[in-house]
């Protein structure tokens, strides 16, 4: 960072008056913070890293309080970052603003072969933090296994199942899998079955494996109960809705068998559920049905959530969700995104796969093209259907994939942390503002995922300045109306 660049920075903190996803402030006028470990951690664990500003006090609205000396604190900061694993580099810069001296620490990301990133002195389960929002928050024990199932390549799906027998596997699966896997390769026609089956990881050790119950099973859910999709159709817009009877769902099944009797399932429940326009063409008088939502948009989003999530024990008491609202349809798995994928790179890059057995069966099977063009088709049947660009969230511990019918708006998927994303609004217009934070706000948010949202001041500067002149002009509707200082408040677009 040029010392140019820090005085901007500066001047940008003074005016948003917060702290950030990725700034944190020491005032660090009187000697050098002894406890950076929390935050060394927690940017060393995001994708963006992140900067530690000494010399501002935020207990005196942001003043330049200067700090106690450079080349000391410098020499501190280091030492703390030495007591980290991996060791954090940090790159100093110093510049002088009214007399007095402001220093900036950026602490590079680590790679994610490399993550968790923790303070030695408290270990890998009491040491490693991640960033929410301006806060550290310290890691849950599965986001850690997740890091660590990345870097030693788990295979959670090709854990054997003891309490399973072969006999439990259906044979007619079976032999179509069998022959599906014959055609085109010579090789394996003169294997015999259980060779197969032990080579595709269907079975090890004589006893089958998850990949080869949840696959081929007669009823995986024998084994693993929450291994399934929990649908509902709710009568409003938010979790809670009630409709004109107070019913809470208009509609809701727990769907269970094997992956493809879940994701025909699933399927079948949002036929059943979404309105059908039909339309009559002019020319030659021939009837079409058009759905709410594209189907075949909706399939790739439940294949991609019944392939790509998380099968590991800490996840496997988690079906599913299959949610369909009055505005919006979401598909909710459990396990974040694998590996070095970030949300932005969505359907542009290949990435790792978590489960390549079970992706590869499916694809045998005929299920899936495996081919990574599931998201592209998912952004282009939504684009000619004429609804807005989907939206892909990867919050701790879960994927979160939207479709939401047509706004007067057109609206594109939103990565808070993503900086470029951030660096647009903060030169939006405020009349741009409000109506981004309205599209942002058509699924319930938080004050602090506003706040992030539109990368501005703090939360009582975002609050006073964009959210309650909206819930006053009736645009924004509280989560928790009769508690309006609920921690817990939601404020969604009416």
């Amino acid at each position: 960072m040029l010392e140019l660049e820090l005085r901007n920075l500066v001047e940008e903190v003074q005016e948003r008056h917060a702290e950030s996803q990725m700034i944190e402030l020491k005032a660090a006028h009187e000697g050098c913070p002894t406890r950076l470990y929390d935050t060394l951690s927690s940017f060393s664990n995001q994708n963006d890293g992140g900067i530690l500003l000494f010399g501002i006090d935020e207990s005196r609205g942001f003043e330049v309080v200067g700090v106690y000396d450079v080349q000391d604190l410098m020499k501190h900061v280091g030492e703390q970052c030495n007591q980290m694993h991996p060791k954090v580099r940090a790159v100093f810069t110093d510049c002088s603003i009214a007399g007095r001296h402001v220093v900036s620490a950026e602490i590079p990301a680590q790679d994610v072969a490399d993550r968790p990133c923790f303070y030695e002195g408290r270990g890998r389960y009491k040491g490693s933090y991640v960033r929410v929002g301006d806060a550290d928050e310290l890691m849950t024990e599965y986001e850690i296994y997740s890091y660590e199932a990345f870097r030693r390549k788990y295979e959670d799906e090709l854990r054997v199942v003891e309490r399973a027998e072969i006999e439990d596997l259906d044979r007619d699966s079976l032999l179509r899998y069998e022959l599906a896997l014959k055609e085109g390769r010579p090789h394996l026609a003169g294997l015999s079955e259980a060779k197969i089956l032990d080579l595709m990881s269907v079975v090890r050790e004589g006893k089958p494996t998850l990949a080869g119950v949840i696959l081929f099973s007669l009823y995986p859910q024998a084994f693993f109960p929450q291994l399934g999709i929990i649908a509902t159709r709710i009568p409003g817009v938010r979790a809670g809705d009630v409709g004109t009877d107070a019913e809470r769902f208009i509609d809701n099944a727990r769907l269970e068998g094997t992956l493809g009797d879940q994701l025909s399932g699933a399927v079948a429940f949002v036929r059943k559920n979404i309105r059908v326009t039909t339309k009559i063409s002019e020319s030659t008088g021939e009837r079409t049905d058009v759905p709410q939502y594209p189907i075949e948009a909706v399939r790739e989003l439940i294949l991609n959530a019944l392939i790509h999530r998380d099968y590991s024990i800490h996840t496997q008491g988690m079906p599913i969700q299959l949610q369909i609202f009055d505005d919006r349809l979401t598909v909710t798995n459990p396990g974040g995104l694998y590996g070095r994928l970030s949300v932005d790179q969505l359907g542009k890059i290949q990435p790792d796969t978590r489960n390549p057995v079970i992706a590869n069966a499916m694809e045998i099977l005929g299920l899936t093209e495996n081919r990574y063009s599931g998201i592209p088709t998912v952004r282009r049947l939504t684009a000619e259907h004429g609804l807005p660009d989907p939206v892909f969230e990867n919050a701790r511990g879960e994927f979160r994939a939207t479709l939401r019918l047509k706004t007067s708006e057109k609206t594109t998927a939103v990565d808070v942390h993503d900086t470029t994303s951030t660096v647009k609004r903060k030169r939006m217009l405020k009349s741009e503002r409000r109506s981004a934070l309205l599209e942002f706000c058509r699924i319930p948010r938080t004050r602090q995922e506003i706040t992030d949202f539109l990368a501005l001041a703090g939360v009582p500067y975002t609050m006073n300045n964009y959210v309650l002149p909206l819930v006053a002009e009736g645009r924004l509707r509280l989560g928790v109306p009769d508690k309006p200082r609920s921690r817990h408040q939601t404020y969604q677009t009416v």
